[in-house]
């Protein structure tokens, strides 16, 4: 059996929660991405841009509108992973209106997908995967794209069994 990767991309810093800011440590997608790691016994990549968005929310939401109003492809701040090491990628992504960040198009963009198999999960604040799985097979031809799993931002901190249990039945 090959061994899987989780990718995702996530954000810290003040966050949209149910209707009001607020700060925190670690973001929702990369606490999920963690878990399925942890579980899976799966290496982990995060997604994280060259030059990332600013920590305070406002500012950070205008920041991404431009660039997916410019289909911008963020620089990366690391070496993408050899994935020709696996057959298996959990794909973790927050939905920023509708679809997924510029950077994770990057990354999608930058890798070979022919013969992979792509775990889509997304965290969101009510609009669920919206139309990222219909983004995913654009970007990533060749691939399988699988049944994906969205939770809520808000819910993720009482997520983790409903979170594994997917990981384990993909």
């Amino acid at each position: 059996m090959t061994k899987a990767l989780v990718v995702c991309y996530s954000r810290a810093g003040e966050n949209y929660f149910a209707g009001a800011l607020r700060r925190i440590e670690k973001g929702n997608t990369l606490t999920a991405a963690e878990w399925i790691a942890a579980d899976l016994g799966a290496d982990l990549y995060q997604i994280e841009q060259e030059v990332p968005y600013a920590d305070d929310y406002n500012t950070c939401i205008q920041q991404a509108q431009q660039d997916q109003r410019r289909k911008a492809r963020p620089r990366l701040k690391q070496p993408l992973p050899d994935l020709g090491l696996y057959t298996d990628i959990y794909l973790g992504t927050p939905n920023y209106w509708g679809t997924m960040p510029m950077a994770v198009f990057t990354f999608l963009e930058s890798c070979s997908w022919q013969g992979k198999r792509i775990h889509p999960f997304c965290t969101h604040e009510g609009s669920g995967f919206g139309r990222i799985l219909e983004d995913l097979k654009k970007a990533c031809p060749g691939a399988e794209i699988c049944p994906g799993l969205a939770v809520q931002g808000t819910q993720i901190p009482a997520s983790k069994d409903k979170i594994c249990r997917w990981a384990e039945q993909q």
